[in-house]
């Protein structure tokens, strides 16, 4: 006689993709709790997965795992009826059936399978509470888009597909293996996303090849990697390739309605399976959840309480209401549910929910006014009130920071809607980011937009604060002619009551005159800003402005001036508190330092700001500083440790996208190769630097980089130097830094001197220099000798200094009188 079957589960449609490490462990929990309920979204894959954790329990259960399909179940007392069925037990006459049911589980050890329970969620739960309490050997696994509640139930929050991964594209979906499917090479484990849509391309007859990959993990990253989203639209690969699928994505509800004809209805397109969820909502969820799709991505509780508390909703109903959304799965989480956000397609549909209720303009708008807001006083908690801790600056720039993402939905509303007057507002208290994010050109291109709409109802000061804050985004692209002519515009439409923006527009233009080389313009914007701030109290400004008057002195050969205000700018720094402009003020110290060829004090103050702006996250600067510290130490001879610096720095900009930081480590770089002898190298990277900075707009060549090329056209001949110029500037980035990070030598006839020969690095005026230095003559004494600057002189002596690697022109002196014949 044959052996009766032990469950009732259904065989597998196609192969099941992903997720083994979460069928080991749901399967091992059940060695040490009795229920589990699998919860998420719909169209996540829940059945699917307590399916298959189900089948790999069948050998635990000795009398069956047996799945009960409450999903075609409309009424809750069909529940006990379902079980009873799938059990066959039998109602007896004026017997519930549920009493049966518990008498024929009593003593056997068997697992229940509860799949799709959210809609008749408390019979369920009734019903796996009644079971446990008197079945002692019985276990329940349950799915559902929230939790049962009863005691001793663990839930399980089952996540979307893994991702590919964000910074290898295209490598992250090699070496595939998937039957059916064209393997494009080898590589490393496949995203389950990705694997997912291969499958059942495959299975819908469509062979992809390595050039769809790119294509295909776009698409799963647009779906988020939800496993109904990924079947649905892999169908239509019959049709469409994944690239056209992608490109049509944002119509998804339309484009995604090709499930199979025996999958439920709610699973046969994907509109159907996310309007399942949302018809299980309460009515005051419903409006929560279509409010909540005005947020950019993830937010807190206190933010869905200003935006969306307004009638039915009450401010105060918000924490119950988001949490009933959670537990449906509708609003994911984080572990300690401070953050909050909704999958992509889960917001869509919320976003035409919104547009449906006549909501949308009125939502927008009141969001615009909270993040402008909360903006606003983030921004003068973090640098404009006087004696506030650190600690408190921090948390308010990373609150601030988070807000990022919303500050650009909310100022596109603005010009959408055309409130310019809120707009500018929210651009001006979010100029605290400029210099802490890295881009300092967007704040700039929000307030062009604004200014071009309707100004009748603006008021002049506001727009004249604008410009002003339009003219940094405008030096960030070096724009300086223009940005300089708004600068002075604003400050002439800017009243006295402004002292704040006053004194950051004086900074903004005493750093334009600099690099427009007009240093003795920028010092009465660099006096004036600091009066500013001293009458105002303004440590930040003060700090600010004795930093611009540094690098004015710094510019006109000034170095006692120069290191007199840098050392106060340093401390106005340390009593504001922020690391930012302690960071700032350091830096400018160590320019000092590093113009009078004090290598060693410049490297101090170079690494000084590199904690402080680790803390801040300001990840452009950061790789600024790390490339400076890497220069110097390489002007120190310590090649080694100066790779190291050089490297992070490299590191770090290609993390972060942040190219700035790149071509300034190669100019690290091209430093570190010509000091260890390798002038080849050394014009490599600096071709790669100017390439680079050309194609994000700065202005190039350096002063340092010409100086290169002119030591190599004397050395190597301008042949040999224009060839690797354009070699250098023919390469990309990364082959650049290799070539000098890895030490290769470029392959030529005449051997490479492995030491630097110190005399042939200075230029004929250079040497003109350290020859009357032999005279023990003052810099004015030199400067009328050769019929050139004071200035001229001192920079000509930093620069020595520099390349010799000297400190002092006392060393000079010596050098040049045993070198006679150089120095002459």
């Amino acid at each position: 006689m044959p052996e009766p079957p032990r469950h009732n589960l259904p065989a597998e449609p196609n192969r099941f993709v992903g997720r083994e490490r979460d069928l080991d462990e749901l399967r091992g929990l059940f060695r040490e709790t009795r229920v589990v309920t699998l919860c998420g979204v719909g169209g996540i894959g829940k059945t699917r997965l307590a399916l298959r954790v189900a089948a790999g329990l069948v050998p635990a259960y000795p009398d069956g795992v047996w799945l009960v399909e409450v999903a075609r179940l409309r009424h809750p007392e069909l529940v006990d009826q379902e079980i009873g069925r799938v059990l066959g037990v039998r109602e007896e006459g004026g017997r519930p059936v549920f009493g049966t049911v518990l008498d024929r589980l009593r003593d056997l050890r068997c697992l229940l399978l509860l799949d799709n329970c959210e809609h008749l969620i408390d019979r369920c739960a009734e019903v796996a509470a009644a079971l446990i309490a008197a079945c002692p050997r019985l276990s329940v696994l349950a799915t559902s888009r929230e939790p049962l509640r009863i005691a001793g139930e663990l839930i399980w929050r089952v996540p979307p597909l893994d991702l590919p991964d964000e910074s290898t594209p295209g490598e992250t979906t090699i070496g595939v293996s998937t039957p059916g499917v064209s393997t494009p090479g080898e590589g490393g484990p496949v995203a389950e996303s990705v694997q997912l849509f291969l499958d059942r391309a495959a299975a819908a007859g469509t062979r992809l090849g390595a050039g769809s990959l790119p294509d295909v993990v776009r698409l799963c990253r647009a779906l988020d990697g939800l496993p109904l989203a990924l079947e649905l639209a892999a169908a239509r690969t019959s049709l469409l390739s994944p690239g056209q699928i992608a490109d049509r994505i944002d119509d998804r509800f339309s484009l995604l309605t090709t499930g199979g004809r025996t999958a439920p209805v709610r699973q046969r397109t994907l509109l159907a399976a996310v309007e399942w969820s949302y018809d299980l909502l309460s009515a005051k969820e419903q409006v929560l959840l279509r409010r909540l799709s005005v947020f950019a991505g993830d937010f807190d509780l206190d933010l869905a309480e200003q935006v969306c508390a307004e009638r039915p909703i009450s401010e105060a109903e918000i924490v119950d209401l988001l949490g009933g959304l959670v537990d449906k799965s509708l609003v994911l989480c984080d572990e300690s549910r401070r953050r909050y956000w909704l999958l992509e397609t889960i917001k869509r549909y919320a976003v035409g929910c919104l547009q449906k209720a006549g909501e949308r303009e009125v939502l927008r708008e009141r969001h615009l006014h909270v993040v402008c807001e909360l903006q606003e006083r983030h921004f003068t908690t973090e640098m404009v009130e006087p004696g506030v801790p650190w600690a408190r600056r921090l948390e308010a720039l990373t609150m601030s920071k988070s807000l990022v993402d919303d500050q650009r939905m909310a100022l596109d509303w603005s010009v959408e809607s055309g409130n310019v007057p809120l707009g500018l507002r929210l651009c001006a208290a979010s100029s605290g980011l400029l210099p802490l994010c890295g881009n300092l050109t967007e704040i700039g291109t929000w307030i062009e937009r604004l200014l071009s709409l309707d100004l009748t109802q603006v008021p002049g000061e506001q727009i004249a604060q604008a410009r002003g804050y339009l003219a940094y985004g405008l030096e960030a692209r070096d724009e300086l002619s223009r940005s300089l002519a708004l600068a002075e515009e604003s400050l002439a439409g800017l009243t006295t009551g402004d002292t704040f923006a006053r004194c950051v527009i004086h900074s903004l233009i005493v750093v334009v005159l600099l690099r427009m080389g007009r240093p003795e313009d920028a010092v009465h914007h660099a006096e004036e800003g600091l009066a500013l701030a001293l009458r105002s109290g303004d440590a930040w400004n003060q700090a600010a402005g004795l930093a611009g008057l540094s690098a004015v002195a710094l510019s006109r050969g000034r170095l006692r001036e120069a290191q007199r205000h840098g050392e106060e700018a340093l401390a106005r720094a340390r009593e504001h508190g922020h690391r930012w402009i302690m960071a700032r003020t350091a830096t400018q110290l160590g320019a000092v330092a590093e113009f009078r060829g004090d290598l060693v004090t410049a490297r101090a103050h170079y690494e000084m700001v590199v904690p402080w702006l680790r803390e801040l996250g300001s990840d452009l600067d950061l790789s600024r500083a790390l490339a400076r510290v890497g220069r110097v130490t390489a002007m120190l001879h310590e090649f080694a440790a100066a790779r190291e610096w050089l490297a992070a720095s490299l590191a770090l900009g290609r993390e972060t996208g942040q190219r700035h930081g790149v071509a300034l480590c190669l100019v690290g770089l091209s430093v570190l190769a010509e000091c260890e002898g390798d002038l080849e190298g050394a014009v490599l990277a600096a071709g790669a630097a100017v390439r680079l900075r050309e194609s994000i707009g700065q202005q190039s060549p350096t002063l340092r980089i010409e100086e290169l090329l002119g030591r190599a056209r004397t050395k190597l001949g301008d042949g040999r130097t224009t060839s690797l110029w354009s070699r250098g500037r023919a390469m990309s980035p990364e082959d650049a830094a290799r070539h000098v990070l890895e030490g290769e030598r470029i392959a030529q006839k005449a051997p490479v001197a492995t030491k630097p020969v110190r005399h042939s690095l200075l230029t004929a005026r250079e040497q003109e220099v350290a020859g009357l230095l032999t005279r023990g003559l003052s810099n004015r004494a030199i400067a009328t000798e050769l019929v050139i600057s004071p200035a001229t002189v001192a920079r000509h002596i930093a620069n020595i200094m520099e390349k010799l690697g000297y400190t002092s022109r006392a060393q000079i002196a010596v050098w040049a009188a045993e070198h006679p014949t150089v120095a002459q």
